[in-house]
């Protein structure tokens, strides 16, 4: 019963344990701060939503590459297409409200919004992240 708990309390413990010597050091907790992707179809339609992402300060910087090939399954057949993609730096904390938002004012059906958490980075950069975006 004692190990089942302490498996169980593990997870948490070791979040707490990392958030206080993040503290106590000022060193970053990998996995804090996440980098979304989100596809758009062109542009001007890329520019909105960044701006839009950035005016509810879902995120601290967004990179908006230029245009791309894509080949993707839609519906049972491969399609080909141009897409613009976002690339969107943010707390990992706020991917779930980001995707929402995104997904409310997308124009595609099944927007593509992903993530992958950020391990490490220049501190000072990854602090400026932390400080351009609310915390929950």
């Amino acid at each position: 019963e004692v190990l089942v708990l302490s498996v169980l309390m593990y997870p948490v413990l070791r979040a707490l344990a990392l958030q206080l010597h993040s503290a106590v050091t000022g060193s970053y907790i990998p996995g804090s701060h996440s980098m979304a992707f989100i596809n758009c179809l062109n542009e001007d339609i890329a520019k909105d939503i960044a701006r839009a992402i950035m005016d509810k300060k879902l995120a601290a910087h967004v990179n908006i590459l230029p245009k791309s090939s894509a080949l993707y399954f839609w519906k049972g057949e491969l399609e080909e297409s141009t897409e613009i993609l976002l690339l969107v730096k943010t707390r990992t904390s706020k991917i779930g409200q980001l995707s929402n938002y995104v997904r409310s004012i997308h124009p595609f059906e099944i927007p593509e919004i992903i993530s992958l958490p950020i391990d490490q980075g220049n501190p000072l950069y990854l602090k400026l992240i932390e400080e351009n975006v609310p915390r929950d």
